[in-house]
C-alpha cells in the first residue's frame, strides 16, 4: 500500500513538472510569434503630438471647463465665492497655458532667414 501511494506521489509530482514546462515552452511560442509575425498598428506609426498641439488642446479644455463651471454657478450648484475661486485658479492656469503657446509660436516663427544684399536691393 505504502509503495503504491509512493508510486502515485512521484507520477502526480513529474506530470506537475511536464505541466510546468508545457506552459514555459507555450509562453515561449506565444512571445515568439508576438515577436516575429505580430505588426504594429497603423496608429502606432502615427506622428506624436507636438507641443504646441498639446497646448492648444490644454487650452480648449481649460476654455471649456470655464464654460461649465459659469453653467454649473448659474444653475446654483456653487456659491459665489466657490465659483469666484474656481474661475480665477482656471483664468491664471489659462493665461499660463497662452503664455506657453506664445513662447512656442515665437520660437517657430524666429527661424533664421537668408541673408539681403546690402544695398537694400533685391535683384
Amino acid at each position: 500500500m505504502v509503495a503504491a501511494l509512493c508510486s502515485l506521489a512521484i507520477f502526480l509530482i513529474e506530470s506537475a513538472d511536464w505541466a510546468v514546462l508545457g506552459a514555459c515552452l507555450a509562453l515561449a511560442v506565444a512571445v515568439m510569434l508576438f515577436i516575429f509575425y505580430i505588426q504594429p498598428d497603423a496608429s502606432d506609426l502615427a506622428p506624436h503630438r507636438t507641443k504646441l498641439d498639446q497646448l492648444l488642446e490644454r487650452r480648449d479644455t481649460i476654455y471649456d471647463n470655464l464654460r461649465d463651471l459659469r453653467f454649473e454657478y448659474r444653475s446654483g450648484k456653487y456659491s459665489e465665492g466657490d465659483f469666484e475661486a474656481m474661475k480665477t485658479a482656471l483664468e491664471n492656469e489659462a493665461a499660463l497655458v497662452l503664455a506657453e503657446i506664445d513662447q512656442v509660436t515665437d520660437a517657430q516663427v524666429r527661424r533664421p532667414r537668408g541673408t539681403r544684399a546690402a544695398d537694400g536691393s533685391a535683384q
